[in-house]
């Protein structure tokens, strides 16, 4: 059978042999494939690091002087779908001392229209003090309800135990928490970013005043104990309640969820008081995705984060400073559980 076949030296006609039966399968050059060129694999690179339909053909054509459509690079970049799926089922660890999770919100078409949706993202921390992106999910907007049906998958693929859980203010996160992991002894501690405590506070504060009562609130995070933090909270409170009232009711109302990071040393609560570790990830998501407005489909974004996620993790290569001191801190925090 004559075909057509795109290699790295330009085109050329090609024959392939067959049987009567059509039980002949070779192996160099597959059925049905027509580019042996490695031009598929390059297509998925370019399309992981974020470029667009037409910048990717711009390149392919500079290189090969081959024209690549919409449709090429969506049946091209498909052939990641098994491979995403097996990552998604993968096997995890039993622990996770760290656990981040979060949600990036990005524009799908759905049913002729342009609605938003969640990519949520769950990130831990190894036993040996490496970064692990756990999974990625998209879904409808970022609800607690969602994140449990999250939880029970990790539960299901392995995870029996999460030391930590680091969020943002997500409601009705702990009660999440508890329901799939209800038999941990002590339980697993929920940590609210507070860094995202703080943006809730400033945002009623004037500008003329916003240097003075940003210091006043670090007295409270630095402080050493829990209960100098709180003597330290009643006494920025007293000082701003005539002006800022509104301020201090968030940090009152959460403060079971903000407290926990003071019974640790400073180098466990440079990890876990604030979520900043996965918002980075969050921004390098979105440079990979900047270029993209609007995703096709929900596959179209899953597929995009998954090879964003292959780029970023290959940074990944070194455990956290100070990792040995910090894994014996919780084992002793955390008996027979690390």
């Amino acid at each position: 059978t004559k075909k057509s076949l795109k290699s790295e030296f330009g085109e050329f006609d090609f024959e392939t042999p067959r049987d009567r039966n059509g039980e002949f399968e070779p192996k160099i050059v597959p059925k049905n494939k027509r580019d042996v060129s490695g031009i598929e694999d390059k297509i998925i690179s370019l399309y992981g690091r974020g470029l667009t339909t037409r910048e990717i053909n711009e390149q392919i054509q500079d290189l090969y002087g081959i024209e690549v459509s919409a449709t090429m690079v969506s049946n091209i970049t498909n052939q990641i779908i098994p491979e995403i799926k097996e990552w998604q089922e993968r096997p995890l660890d039993e622990v996770y001392p760290f656990v981040f999770i979060d949600a990036v919100h990005f524009s799908v078409r759905e049913d002729n229209r342009i609605v938003k949706k969640a990519a949520y993202i769950v990130l831990g921390v190894t036993v040996e003090g490496f970064k692990e992106i756990l999974g990625i999910w998209i879904g409808e907007n970022e609800s607690a309800k969602y994140w449990l049906g999250v939880l029970n998958e990790l539960k299901q693929r392995g995870v029996k135990d999460i030391l930590i859980m680091c969020s943002d203010n997500l409601t009705g996160i702990k009660d999440a928490i508890t329901t799939v992991y209800p038999n941990t002894v002590p339980d697993t501690i929920q940590q609210r970013c507070i860094v995202h405590m703080i943006r809730n506070s400033v945002k009623f504060v004037n500008y003329k005043d916003l240097k003075e009562f940003t210091s006043d609130l670090k007295l409270i995070y630095t402080s050493a104990t829990e209960k100098e933090a709180y003597d330290k909270l009643q006494e920025v409170k007293n000082k701003w309640s005539d002006k800022y009232a509104s301020a201090f009711k968030i940090w009152e109302t959460n403060w079971d969820a903000i407290c926990p990071f003071f019974q640790f040393s400073d180098k466990i609560r440079k990890i876990m008081y604030t979520t900043n570790t996965i918002e980075s990830l969050n921004r390098q998501f979105r440079k990979y995705t900047k270029t993209k407005s609007v995703f096709p489909t929900d596959m179209s974004l899953l597929k995009c984060l998954y090879l964003s996620t292959k780029n970023i993790s290959k940074k990944w290569d070194q455990a956290y400073r100070n990792w040995g001191p910090i894994l014996s801190e919780l084992s002793i925090m955390f008996d027979n559980r690390i």
